[in-house]
């Protein structure tokens, strides 16, 4: 039977029309390649789409606009030059490595239309890597430099995981008082505390077991993070143990609450980048995390409208690379959830620069859309 009937049958034993509209989406990127101008195939997806569909919301070089740096005023005494600091924090007995990145600000005292401070991102690296890697990969702090905005690298301890993994399959790390996502949040208000750092445009990002951690983090503290970014991971409560860690990576993993439940009402803008050819995390987990998302703000009562941007770029091989980002947003013209699917996407930061370790440089750029999404949101 033809891998789309599959998708379409297993949609629709899900009975949600969310579900029908991933698996429509799904169906989209596998004939991609061959038949992506086909009048036959575009009234076909149309059909499956539960919602109206849109091609209406602005490509990604539109979108890299929105993070430009801003035009250039008067400024006196001269900016602070920008700062990339390691630091120590320490949490229940431990000392946590991080990186800070803080960007050129006024003096303190200076007048500044940033007064109520300057937008924090947290970014959590994968396994085998550390803050600094992490950082090269992404080149987030160069984006960071034209908002500005300030860029916080936490570090997994070696002797909390041999792989420097973030802990995110062990139940003991998944609730909102304990654990990973405790520190995490603690080490967010301690750079909150003493930096000029706007708290409600506090954000939070990961790749692989980051990206996992990100989502189990976001989940429990919407009273502190306004939006999230999940790169090749897994919904919060994919696994408990080891054994359904893995069995989640290979085969994907169902959404479920991770500890304790989350009020209906916190919801939590996400925007998620996964590779078709990831071979470590399978995809079907950004499907998942999707599907959550979704469900979380319909819940709360936004309506909202769907919309895909087919985008394609150069490979390596010569071939064009095919990008398929569906835009779920509101009224307020905002989008409250977006899924980039990327063809032949490894397990890798999706843009990245190949400085840092985990990257794929052919694109399309994860971390300008990371933050031109986020930047439309506030606590």
């Amino acid at each position: 039977m033809p891998f789309w009937i599959n998708e379409l049958v297993r949609a629709a034993r899900q009975s949600k029309l969310e579900r029908q509209a991933v698996a429509a989406d799904r169906l989209l990127r596998h004939v991609f390649r061959q038949e992506l101008t086909s009048p036959n195939v575009t009234a076909a997806f149309v059909a499956a789409a539960p919602e109206p569909v849109s091609t209406e919301i602005a490509p990604i070089a539109s979108v890299a606009e929105r993070i430009t740096a801003p035009e250039a005023t008067d400024v006196s005494p001269k900016l602070r030059r920008p700062a990339f600091t390691r630091q120590i924090f320490e949490f229940e007995g431990e000392r946590y490595g991080f990186n800070l990145y803080v960007p050129p600000l006024p003096p303190l005292g200076a007048s500044t239309n940033e007064s109520s401070g300057v937008p924090l991102i947290v970014m959590l690296h994968g396994c085998k890597q550390d803050a600094p890697d992490f950082a090269r990969g992404t080149a987030m702090n160069e984006l960071a430099a034209k908002m500005p905005c300030m860029v916080l690298y936490p570090e997994q301890l070696p002797k909390a995981n041999q792989m420097r993994c973030w802990n995110w399959f062990d139940s003991a790390h998944q609730g909102r008082h304990a654990g990973e996502p405790a520190m995490l949040a603690a080490l967010t208000r301690h750079v909150i505390s003493r930096y000029p750092v706007d708290s409600t445009r506090v954000y939070i990002a990961g790749l692989s077991a980051g990206g996992a951690m990100a989502a189990i983090v976001a989940a429990h503290y919407p009273d502190l993070f306004a939006a999230v970014g999940i790169h090749s991971g897994l919904p919060p409560g994919a696994a408990h143990d080891v054994m359904s860690a893995f069995s989640a990576m290979r085969h994907g993993g169902s959404a479920r609450a991770p500890g304790d439940p989350v009020a209906k009402e916190d919801v939590m803008p996400t925007i998620v980048f996964h590779g078709d050819a990831d071979s470590t995390v399978h995809p079907d987990n950004g499907d998942q995390i999707v599907l959550a998302a979704i469900a979380a703000l319909k819940a709360s009562g936004v309506p909202l409208r769907r919309s895909l941007i087919p985008q394609e770029m150069p490979a390596p091989t010569g071939e064009m690379r095919h990008t398929l980002r569906t835009v779920y947003s509101a009224e307020d013209q905002r989008s409250y959830v977006e899924y980039w699917s990327v063809e032949a996407g490894p397990h890798a930061w999706s843009g990245g620069s190949a400085a840092g370790s985990f990257t794929d440089p052919h694109g399309p750029d994860a971390s300008t859309a990371m933050l031109a999404f986020f930047l439309q949101h506030r606590r």
